[in-house]
């Protein structure tokens, strides 16, 4: 059964499908490795094992019917289950409505183990929350997972599960998923539901999906949660066909602008300049136009605005779960960078949150322009390898040290995507000499994910990353091994 751990969702739903392993036997194997390795990595914070197990046995029906899951601690809810959001406001909350998202899941033939960690209300570049402690990255133990959906990504990448819900306002799937070598789709704004609790977060910053190993199920896992739920504010773009049908077709030559200038205008770190390097050379190889441009109209008043939009996303997360818990969060209920985001928040106006919308929509239209010149943007995924456990983090007396610390690692502004609300992805593409992956980062047009699934698989095809494996990992260490 170890040697499940090597295998993709759609791999291991085969399996099942054709009675070669059953549900049973593939959700036992993961709650084992979960036991074992969760010790060194902290990825897993809460489980439902009973309950898999129950269902497991049961009789399942979908696409994925039989594949172990995990979901991220933040958005995403299900009734009766513990969820905190990485925060100690949070602490012992148990939901009581379960999300669209999870229920398209379950229809999805998926079995819900657990929940993975995140950083407090996703809020951070890394997956240290005070509330459950670090997340390790599998690739080097004393490294961090990147975030927010770090949990997830230190989950799949060490072969706890084959893929992990994740989402994303600001990078947090991208990021983790280079940092810890695997795939990540951020998807068109509204092309998942986030009812019936959400309808549009952020001015459509939030987006959900997951973190794989393979490009071909993440394809299919949106292809089954995809679309507008009753009630959603606003309906997503069309897809021509099913993206798992995107999965090996032929991208043509691709048109592909490609920038290392980073947004803060510092030089590119050496790693994120030789994962450009060899992509552009992969690329040229594949027959792709590329060409230096760099994205127009990141200006110091669209970095004011994301800055607006994030201080007055954290004072609603504030306000919204004080209504829920009947009161104001106590000082040291918060960490010291979501405290000081609270208070900056408190102070936006609705003008000045309007402007700032006003601003970022002004942005989005010349991204549009610019990308009608263009298939797609590229650039490193991260600007520096993986952080060190501890560095982004703050204090009492430096709240801000988070916001600074983690901002020297993702310089690259993953960022438009959630701000334009057009798909973008993270493929792996190298491995640093300390063995740390690296990743590129491709920003697609709005609505076009199928052009970002075939040139990824494309990729995945020619340079294949899954059959890389991480020091930490399922099939190579048992538990003697970990706790050590």
């Amino acid at each position: 059964m170890t040697e499940i751990s090597l295998l993709d969702a759609t791999a291991q739903a085969d399996l099942v499908r054709t009675g070669e392993v059953s549900a049973t036997e593939l959700v036992e194997a993961a709650i084992d490795r979960i036991e074992a390795l969760n010790p060194t990595l902290n990825a897993v914070i809460s489980t439902t094992y009973d309950e898999a197990l129950a269902r497991a046995a049961g009789g399942l029906s979908g696409r994925l019917a039989g594949v172990p899951y995990l979901l991220k601690d933040l958005v995403i809810e299900r009734a009766g289950t513990p969820f905190t959001e990485g925060s100690r406001f949070l602490a012992g909350n148990v939901s009581t409505v379960t999300s669209e998202l999870a229920a398209r899941l379950e229809r999805a033939g998926l079995i819900i183990l657990g929940r993975t960690s995140t950083c407090e209300f996703g809020m951070a570049p890394t997956c240290e929350p005070v509330l459950y402690g670090p997340t390790r990255n599998p690739w080097s133990t004393d490294h961090s997972t990147s975030g927010s959906s770090g949990g997830s990504a230190a989950a799949v990448a060490s072969g706890m599960v084959p893929m992990a819900h994740g989402n994303d306002a600001g990078g947090s799937l991208r990021y983790p998923a280079a940092a810890c070598g695997l795939f990540a789709l951020k998807p068109t704004r509204a092309r998942v539901p986030l009812g019936p609790l959400y309808g549009d977060v952020a001015n459509g910053m939030a987006v959900e999906h997951a973190v794989t190993r393979t490009v071909r199920d993440s394809a299919l896992l949106l292809d089954l949660t995809a679309g507008a739920a009753l009630g959603d504010p606003y309906p997503p773009p069309p897809l021509a066909r099913p993206l798992v049908a995107e999965v090996g077709d032929d991208p043509g030559r691709l048109r592909i602008a490609v920038s290392t200038r980073r947004a803060d205008g510092e030089p590119p770190h050496p790693d994120c300049r030789a994962a450009v390097d060899q992509a552009v050379a992969l690329l040229s190889d594949l027959g792709h136009e590329i060409v230096e441009a760099d994205l127009p109209g990141l200006s110091g008043e669209v970095g004011a605005a994301i800055g607006t939009m994030f201080d007055a996303l954290t004072a609603w997360i504030v306000s919204y779960w004080t209504r829920r818990r009947g009161r104001e969060p106590r000082p040291d209920e918060l960490e010291p960078l979501t405290w000081a985001y609270w208070q900056a928040g408190r102070r936006v106006s609705a003008a000045d949150y309007l402007t700032a919308v006003e601003t970022i929509q002004r942005f989005a239209r010349m991204v549009a322009a610019f990308l009608t010149t263009y298939d797609c943007f590229l650039t490193p995924t991260m600007s520096t390898p993986p952080a060190p456990i501890g560095w982004i983090t703050s204090t009492a007396e430096d709240p801000y040290r988070a916001l600074w610390r983690g901002g020297q690692t993702v310089a690259y502004a993953a960022v438009v995507a959630n701000l334009t609300g057009n798909p973008a992805m993270s493929v792996p593409m190298t491995w640093t000499a300390d063995g740390l992956p690296m990743g590129i980062h491709a920003l697609g047009r709005f609505g076009g994910e199928a052009v970002l699934i075939r040139l990824a698989s494309q990729i995945e095809a020619a340079r294949p990353w899954a059959d890389r494996i991480p020091p930490v990992h399922a099939s190579i260490l048992t538990s003697a091994h970990l706790t050590s």
